[in-house]
């Protein structure tokens, strides 16, 4: 907590950035709700395209937040993923309505889209940013109910990692509480997209794709893409995403 020129109180937070979706849904609300000042963190980890850091970029800067910076981290060197190695996306899987937040993914369910560990490197990095900062929370986009099937997406790791964050941080040896906040972690997609759409979000500069276009249309197939499209129809809110076709078959959006 700092202090602004009248002795005000200020809350100073980092906040994951994508460019995606729910990331911009979330900083819209640390800033607009919470009135927090935001400094936003993108990573370039070696992704399969910079389309989402270009989108990150316009949406920190269109709703506010007082700094935004790339961290580069080449998790390319570890792979295992679609995102990360030459792996083509899967397109056009069956998507289950609700994951159910409770649960443990069976390994074999998790998507190859999953890149490993990338939250908890992500949130690590974040917490690292908020120490110098001077920052008491971090806040995230994960999201538990109409997420793909990552094991880093669910409020126990969430809580799991703000308890570990406090133990291994200068700021919680000496008695200070970094709070990592996921407001979004037990909401549906098409709620997300109500949210964003109340707090102003403009949704056709962020950019979900796993495997876009070069010119940087969205796929349409891809998991992430789908579960947005099917998001936007749930919410009966026009879909403003730049598709590479301008339909996408009824049956794949399970």
């Amino acid at each position: 907590m700092t202090h602004d020129e009248g002795n005000s109180p200020v809350t100073r937070a980092v906040v994951l950035l994508s460019g995606g979706l729910d990331s911009a849904v979330v900083l819209a609300l640390a800033r607009h709700v919470d009135h927090a000042e935001c400094h936003c963190v993108s990573f370039d980890y070696g992704q399969r395209h910079r389309t989402e850091l270009d989108a990150a970029a316009h949406i920190a800067s269109s709703l506010g937040a007082a700094s935004h910076r790339v961290i580069r981290v080449d998790l390319r060197a570890i792979g295992g993923s679609a995102l990360t190695a030459d792996i083509a996306v899967p397109k056009d899987r069956p998507l289950a309505h609700h994951a159910n937040p409770g649960a443990t993914p069976r390994a074999d369910d998790i998507p190859i889209t999953y890149v490993p560990a990338r939250n908890l490197i992500f949130l690590s990095l974040a917490s690292a940013l908020a120490e110098t900062l001077d920052a008491d929370r971090v806040y995230c986009g994960v999201n538990a109910v109409d997420y793909s099937g990552y094991p880093d997406c669910r409020p126990e790791f969430i809580a799991a990692f703000e308890k570990a964050a406090t133990l291994a941080t200068r700021a919680g040896a000496g008695g200070s509480r970094l709070s990592v906040h996921a407001p979004l972690a037990t909401l549906s997609k098409a709620d997300i997209v109500r949210l964003g759409t109340r707090l102003g979000v403009d949704f056709g500069a962020t950019h979900s794709c796993y495997d876009p276009a070069a010119d940087g249309r969205a796929c349409g197939h891809c998991d992430s893409c789908l579960i947005r499209r099917r998001a936007f129809v749930e919410a009966a809110i026009p879909d403003p995403t730049r598709y590479v076709e301008s339909t996408t078959r009824h049956g794949a959006i399970a």
